[in-house]
């Protein structure tokens, strides 16, 4: 059996023609969930794309995984979905990037080179093609073809530049030369040459995230006049809220006309990713491997666009949260085209891949399998009734001169947690606010609700998934309750 697992970056999931988008075409993922199954109320767990891809990757909320922020080392006694697939017997490899920093107590060596950089490999991956800031292997195959772009810049903040440089300036270039394009290319090149039914893929693909602008046709697939205003913000706005339409980095456009531009390229790079995803499922299909093939697609996270009056991913808000999650499995038709309404989450995928792979679900897991809803056999069990999510910009205290330990413990201070029902979402910060959103009387999230009685029943709620998910690696294991050395309780796992 081989494993598939491909991550969009910053997606969000109403942004799609199968979740019942009036303008936007996503052929390949709407073919997708045919095949599969189709999570509709899926989240991811932390934002940006650091945060949520260690939640991704481990299993875990940011509560217990603590990346809290794009540079935000991973704990090294993590376990990940890399390491189980290697247990599996597998060789996991890895096309795009994962953003994970490394522990610096792997590398002791404080000259190390990846003790400087935030755009680390996930442990246990081979990377057969790395695309990180520079974007340099992408830009050597754009001059190999013609094009000009900057391919002497290599190193430090001039070599970020030039990426963005040619990232901006896709639109002028064909299709058949964009970033996704060039690493499905490699990526089919790759599998050209594996064995049928023994690898395992992770395919990291930069769009949608910014810079909003879509390569060569699609960059006019969308006409700005048709793509729709964003919800504007509330007049009473959380601080936190107000500053992230304040800051140059995630305010919205002022301009109505310089908005719907934005939104117009973000659609077109959707529908150009969904291009490259077709190719690969032709792919699939065309020699068989379809047949033995688990493809999931999910995203790190979502974008705001213009929404509540600023983009990119932050906040509170479940635009920067509500993502696509689809599990196409062939070896369980009976659970294709089923379309999943509770609520699930990122962590789950962990879990999920474990018991694809026929390995134990990790202590450390705060997600559930999804096995019960992929292969048509019912309700896995008891099932959460809302879904969670976590925001910490304590990044913005970490300067030249940090908070003084112990006594200033302002970064702490600086996170919220979401609790989002059915009809409710309830926030909280570290500093003690919260904002309470009765979603059946306003589903835009624009009106706070003064309602103490609910929300005391939310935070009860949230303390209990607090309570609940809190690390439990060691905790439920007893040692030296038998004469014979057994250890009580759940072993812990091993650290990888």
């Amino acid at each position: 059996m081989n494993l598939l697992l491909i991550t969009l970056d910053q997606l969000r999931a109403d942004c799609l023609s199968i979740a019942g988008h009036h303008l936007i075409t996503t052929p390949s993922l709407d073919r997708l969930a045919t095949n599969g199954v189709r999570f509709a109320r899926h989240y991811s767990q932390a934002a940006p794309c650091g945060p949520g891809r260690a939640s991704l990757y481990t299993g875990t909320y940011q509560m217990n995984h603590r990346v809290v922020a794009n540079g935000t080392p991973l704990d090294r006694r993590l376990d990940n979905i890399a390491l189980m697939a290697r247990r599996a017997g597998y060789e996991p490899v890895l096309f795009g990037y994962t953003d994970q920093a490394v522990d610096p107590r792997s590398v002791p060596d404080e000259h190390d080179p990846r003790r400087r950089t935030w755009e680390g490999a996930l442990p246990g991956f081979e990377v057969v093609m790395e695309l990180i800031g520079d974007q340099l292997p992408w830009r050597c195959w754009l001059a190999e073809r013609g094009h000009s772009v900057d391919t002497a810049t290599t190193e430090g903040p001039e070599a970020a530049r030039a990426a963005l440089e040619a990232l901006a300036s896709e639109p002028q270039r064909p299709a058949e030369h964009s970033h996704s394009a060039f690493m499905t290319d490699t990526f089919l090149d790759w599998l050209d040459h594996q064995a049928p039914d023994a690898w395992f893929a992770h395919l990291s693909y930069l769009r949608p995230h910014p810079p909003y602008a879509a390569a060569g046709e699609f960059a006019t697939a969308y006409h700005p006049d048709d793509v729709g205003d964003p919800i504007a913000p509330s007049p009473n706005r959380h601080r936190l809220h107000e500053a992230l339409c304040s800051l140059d980095a995630t305010r919205a456009p002022e301009s109505p006309t310089a908005m719907r531009e934005l939104r117009a390229q973000y659609y077109g790079m959707i529908s150009e990713v969904d291009h490259q995803l077709g190719r690969i499922l032709d792919h699939l299909e065309r020699t068989g491997a379809d047949r033995d093939t688990v493809v999931v697609v999910t995203a790190d996270h979502g974008e705001q666009l213009g929404d509540h009056g600023y983009i990119e991913k932050a906040g509170f808000f479940e635009q920067s949260y509500h993502i696509p999650a689809i599990i196409a499995d062939p070896r369980h038709r009976a659970g294709h085209g089923m379309v999943v309404d509770d609520f699930t989450e990122n962590v789950d995928i962990f879990a999920t891949l474990c018991e694809i792979l026929g390995q134990e679900v990790p202590l450390q897991s705060d997600g559930l399998p999804l096995t019960g809803f992929i292969d048509g056999s019912g309700h896995p069990g008891p099932w959460r009734n809302a879904a969670h999510y976590e925001y910490d910009w304590r990044f913005v205290l970490l300067g030249d001169d940090p908070p003084q330990w112990p006594w200033d413990r302002r970064p702490e201070r600086c996170q919220l947690s979401v609790e989002r029902g059915d009809d409710y979402a309830y926030v909280h910060f570290g500093d003690g606010d919260s904002l309470y959103f009765d979603l059946d009387a306003d589903p835009t999230w624009r009106t706070v609700v003064d309602d103490p009685t609910a929300a005391l029943r939310a935070a009860e709620s949230m303390l209990t998934w607090r309570a609940t998910h809190a690390d439990r690696t060691l905790a439920d294991t007893l040692v030296g309750h038998f004469d014979d050395g057994r250890l009580a309780g759940r072993h812990p796992d091993p650290i990888p």
